[in-house]
């Protein structure tokens, strides 16, 4: 592709702090740079404690070991998502509950929540889809009522707020990702950040295999040992390095991708008016991170000529999720509560759009040639 998908962003820094950390001798995880990253994570979100992990996938798991979740046990989630928020879970045992979606923002549907509480059900995951925050109120409201916990899969949702705090502070956990499609990267990484402060001490030794070693390494006891289980989920420093270079210039970055969603945006909303797409929808209470710019096409056939008219323009882009609810593994291991109409309808629908920072000069290309490829969708390109 000419135009790809997604083009990591690198800040000019990432090689110098990574031989800084080379040069210090000190490649494994928790040295300067994690600190670093954690001190930084730590004021921008207000959480109690940051604690960087090689992946998301590993920051859910590591909130699944803190719940103690036992076979049996349920965790209610959307089923719009990623694989990694229902793993984590599964791998305790534990089984999800896939709830709908709402058609405006596509996180998960808070008024479906409480009649999918059972005797079983230990807490609720929402994801913040594509840096948009879920309905926090009403969710902290059923957790309360119903004594369960709360897990962010905030993934997506670095930088983004619902009413002005910052997503990942909200429930007991999250979980952020600096994937390399991700706003902030580290090529693989992951945080998991603790909001509980009854979990920040067992989440430091789940994290080192079940140790108390970082507790050693801050003088509060004179020898560490295995204390609980756990494993080992700490990236090396060189990650850490990289990710530091990235978050010096976090916010220049986070402007840069706001002025290319706000480009598509505008773009849109004209053929919006025209019935040929939908565009994404931001509540009043949220503010969103440019994670990505989407599209809701009227028809699956509409979206296959869609992507398939970009791709021979030399431009990339891209469906999301199939349904959890619908996989394979999905079946085997979890179920659905109620219709999954909202959910079948928009994964069959969506399409992703190009968006990452050096994208600038290229808009006006892949503006044009979307444009062209709405206009020769046929019938099924139109919402009517």
């Amino acid at each position: 592709m000419k135009i790809p998908f997604n083009k990591p962003y690198m800040t000019g820094r990432e090689l110098w702090l990574i031989s800084q950390a080379h040069a210090a001798g000190h490649l494994s995880g928790d040295g300067r740079f994690t600190r670093q990253c954690h001190e930084w994570l730590q004021a921008k979100t207000g959480c109690r404690k940051a604690l960087l992990t090689h992946s998301c996938t590993a920051a859910l798991e590591m909130a699944a070991l803190l719940l103690d979740l036992q076979p049996g046990d349920e965790v209610i989630m959307p089923s719009f998502t990623f694989v990694s928020t229902a793993n984590g879970f599964v791998l305790r045992g534990a089984v999800p509950v896939f709830v709908d979606v709402r058609a405006d923002t596509l996180n998960i549907d808070e008024s479906l929540i409480e009649a999918a509480i059972t005797p079983r059900t230990k807490a609720i995951c929402m994801v913040h889809y594509a840096g948009v925050a879920c309905e926090m109120e009403a969710i902290m409201d059923i957790a309360r009522r119903h004594g369960l916990a709360i897990v962010e899969d905030a993934a997506q949702g670095i930088f983004s707020t619902y009413r002005g705090k910052p997503l990942g502070s909200f429930g007991a956990l999250g979980a952020l990702s600096f994937h390399e499609t991700k706003n902030v990267i580290s090529g693989e990484g992951g945080a998991l950040l603790v909001n509980d402060p009854a979990l920040s001490e067992r989440a430091e030794i789940i994290r080192e295999k079940g140790t108390n070693r970082s507790q050693f390494f801050r003088g509060q006891v004179d020898k560490y040992t295995w204390v609980d289980i756990g494993s080992s989920y700490l990236p090396g420093e060189i990650i850490a390095a990289f990710l530091a270079a990235q978050l010096e210039d976090a916010d220049a970055i986070t402007a840069r991708r706001m002025a290319l969603w706000e480009r598509y945006h505008a773009w849109a909303e004209p053929l919006e008016r025209q019935g040929l797409l939908r565009r994404p929808v931001i509540p009043a209470d949220c503010e969103h991170n440019a994670h990505m710019y989407y599209l809701l096409l009227p028809s699956l056939q509409a979206r296959t000529h869609f992507i398939e008219t970009l791709r021979d323009s030399g431009i990339g882009a891209v469906f999301h999720y199939i349904p959890l609810h619908s996989s394979p593994a999905g079946i085997r291991l979890g179920r659905a509560h109620g219709s999954m109409s909202v959910t079948d309808d928009i994964s069959d629908r969506l399409v992703r759009m190009p968006l990452w920072v050096g994208l600038e000069p290229h808009m006006d290309e892949v503006l044009e040639s979307a444009r062209r490829a709405l206009a020769s969708g046929g019938p099924e390109g139109s919402m009517a």
